[in-house]
């Protein structure tokens, strides 16, 4: 089993089919620009997260030196 269900072979032909309708220098090319969009999306997801953890902190920290 590969991804989802998808087994080797199948990953094979879909390259393969991939290569006959793009040509290999076009299939780099999207190649290369699907990863970046990828780095870019998690990127974007750490930040997200890493500023909610700041505000949890900051809404946290705000509450305790109210109770003082």
């Amino acid at each position: 089993m590969g991804f989802g269900g998808i087994g080797a072979s199948e990953l094979v032909v879909i390259l393969v089919i991939a290569l006959l309708i793009f040509g290999p220098s076009r299939l780099a090319e999207i190649g290369s620009s699907l990863g970046k969009a990828v780095r870019d999306f998690r990127k974007a997801m750490q930040d997200e997260d890493h500023r909610e953890g700041l505000r949890e902190r900051e809404v946290s920290g705000s509450g305790s030196a109210s109770d003082r």
